[in-house]
């Protein structure tokens, strides 16, 4: 094979995976929207699997804004998800703090000396 012909099946193999990435992602989207009935998702899949480039042009122009706001929600909500997941896990608070905090509640007479002693020794711990 001489360069162009390598040149030529790059850019071949290059758009077969753009064309798989659109597929896949039409999919996802077709079973993420909500709106969509059981029967529409099953005729969106059947058209794509036999008539593929087609069906993935119209699906783009038909669906394409509200495939990218569905795509926006799940993002802003996975951010979210995290964003709680690692306020949950991390401690926020320093050993210092946690030490006067429960000296607060000891001094209020909120807590006794042994609960004290015990939030004392776990802030330390860590």
């Amino acid at each position: 094979m001489n360069l162009w012909e390598w040149v030529a099946w790059f850019f071949w193999i290059f758009v077969f995976v753009a064309y798989l990435m659109v597929v896949f992602s039409i999919i996802a989207d077709i079973f993420r929207d909500p709106a969509l009935s059981g029967g529409l998702k099953a005729v969106w899949i059947i058209f794509l699997v036999f008539v593929p480039f087609l069906t993935a042009l119209v699906y783009l122009i038909a669906r394409g804004s509200g495939m990218q706001r569905r795509s926006v929600e799940l993002a802003t909500q996975n951010q979210k998800q995290q964003e709680a997941y690692i306020r949950a896990t991390a401690g926020t608070a320093s050993a210092t703090t946690e030490i006067a905090d429960a000296k607060s509640l000891l001094d209020t007479g909120t807590i006794s000396q042994q609960e004290f002693d015990l939030l004392k020794a776990k802030a330390l711990a860590r």
